[in-house]
């Protein structure tokens, strides 16, 4: 690896709820990838939802800058900033144009600028699964790139999404060319549209459809473009019954953790497990937050460090609203990930547009996060998980309660620090 030095360990270590060794590198070029993933204390928004695109994007992002930087956050997730044929912007084409339906290059630029400012990192959308061809070429498919940058031709797309290249390293994403990350040549530009897009003012990247290519590209573009903090798209199906979800949800868990594992440790995942329990506990299942080994049951259980912990997204929630976390339980749920290890995302609806109760109580929890000193390697201490209660005391800071069970900390040295529906918050004096 060039400049980078890790520590590789057995993949075995990995399973069946054994706790992987922390590990650490240098970056010679940029030492801030190891230190923010150290250090454990980001806490993530999620700049947009399905709608975004119709709402003069970047104009109403820059005016919140304020806001969510005095809220606590530390990195913000942009939609997709480039051309694409889709106004959503998770059909790219022309990789190069940074005027898209959330707005124009001079508009992004200055959302960028007043980030910057505001000490808030901007995190890119990286679509690099597919993308839509310019002209026709073998077979009749729109399978080349003709007239625009990057202008590749059949053998950078997939062998089994019409084009000339090698069979895809992943799944398929339906009814669009595939890219075909094989290709010397295709890596290559994609790492230089990378570096590119973090000389234009991105510090972090988020890798949609992580499930279609292999994570060892995804290793081989972070080692290339070196973002300060970088998370993967890895969303596959939890594992149900014919009465719900499986109690047990660790082969789930489990390859999450093998992809990032194979992007050299380097990247981060989304908690789906997580957010896949915890959407059905909140619904009076609170022994489902306990593992059989006594630890939480998703990512964050097994990997906390490389664990990003959600309760909703563009997909799951919105307008799309494909798996939904129930909205009457919101707070019960950012009670949960804003107190636990893990790295924690709040969703931009959910902060923005469900009411300022809502807006203030995830501020409260993000600020008793922070001067507690919650990060995302801290200790968990799960003391009751029953049907209508869960708690647990995290880094021996701080103590909660989530569900309409009666329950309170006894010592002295407990005091309230916040509550509301169904969930409260205790710290140490």
């Amino acid at each position: 690896m060039q400049g980078i030095s890790v520590l590789q360990f057995p993949r075995s270590s990995l399973k069946f709820g054994q706790q992987p060794i922390e590990l650490t590198w240098t970056v010679e070029e940029n030492i801030d990838l190891g230190a923010v993933l150290r250090s454990g204390r980001e806490i993530l928004l999620q700049g947009f939802n399905w709608e975004s695109h119709k709402y003069d994007w970047w104009r109403n992002l820059e005016r919140k800058v304020p806001n969510i930087a005095k809220s606590g956050f530390t990195s913000v997730w942009l939609p997709p900033a480039y051309h694409g044929i889709a106004p959503e912007g998770y059909l790219p084409q022309n990789l190069y144009s940074l005027n898209s339906s959330y707005g124009s290059e001079q508009l992004l630029k200055a959302l960028l600028q007043k980030l910057k400012q505001y000490k808030v990192r901007a995190m890119a959308d990286i679509v690099i699964n597919h993308r839509v061809g310019t002209t026709q070429g073998h077979g009749g498919m729109y399978n080349r790139y003709d007239g625009i940058p990057l202008a590749w031709d059949e053998h950078a797309v997939t062998s089994c999404t019409g084009g000339l290249g090698t069979r895809s390293t992943g799944e398929n994403f339906h009814g669009v060319p595939n890219v075909d990350h094989t290709q010397y040549f295709v890596r290559k530009d994609i790492i230089g549209w990378l570096k590119w897009l973090r000389s234009v003012g991105f510090q972090d990247f988020r890798f949609d459809f992580a499930r279609g290519y292999s994570a060892k590209y995804v290793k081989e573009y972070i080692e290339g473009a070196k973002p300060i903090f970088s998370v993967g798209e890895y969303w596959d199906s939890c594992t149900y019954n014919g009465y719900g979800l499986d109690y047990n949800q660790d082969s789930h868990r489990q390859r999450i953790i093998n992809w990032i594992d194979a992007t050299g440790q380097l990247s981060t995942a989304f908690d789906f497990t997580t957010k896949g329990i915890l959407q059905e506990a909140v619904k009076g299942q609170f022994w489902r937050l306990r593992d059989p080994q006594g630890k939480p049951p998703g990512v964050m259980g097994w990997w906390p460090s490389r664990a990003v912990t959600f309760l909703d997204n563009h997909d799951t929630g919105s307008t799309q609203a494909h798996w939904p976390f129930p909205s009457n339980h919101i707070m019960e749920g950012y009670a949960y990930t804003l107190t636990h290890p893990g790295i924690p995302s709040v969703f931009y609806d959910h902060f923005y547009d469900w009411g300022n109760s809502i807006h203030d109580q995830i501020v409260k929890l993000i600020d008793i996060r922070k001067r507690q000193d919650i990060h995302s390697r801290s200790s968990v201490r799960i003391l009751e998980a029953k049907n209508n209660l869960y708690s647990a005391i995290i880094g021996e800071k701080v103590c909660m309660k989530i569900g309409d069970g009666s329950w309170c900390p006894t010592g002295r040295e407990w005091t309230l620090a916040t509550s509301g529906e169904r969930y409260a918050v205790w710290q140490k004096q």
